[in-house]
């Protein structure tokens, strides 16, 4: 039991790799979506991208990307709010 648990469970690399990468197709997502002129869902995958981001650089200790993300999300957030009320 306990080797297909471990099987199942991905390691600390692993998840770092998962968030990183899935973070990435989520803003390049985005940003083909603002390119096409597809609102709203081109703010939300930039803030699912940042949001990923973030809690990469959280794991991995890295200020400059944690400030940088958290700043992203905070600007993706205020354009969800305003999406979401127009």
């Amino acid at each position: 039991m306990n080797s297909i648990v471990k099987f199942f469970t991905p390691t600390y690399r692993q998840t770092d790799s998962l968030l990183k990468w899935t973070a990435t197709a989520a803003t390049l997502a985005g940003a083909v979506l603002t390119s096409l002129a597809i609102d709203p869902v081109n703010v939300y995958l930039f803030n699912a991208g940042s949001l990923l981001f973030l809690i990469w650089a959280v794991r991995i200790r890295d200020t400059a990307l944690i400030a940088v993300n958290a700043g992203l999300l905070t600007i993706y957030a205020v354009g969800t709010v305003r999406a979401l009320m127009s």
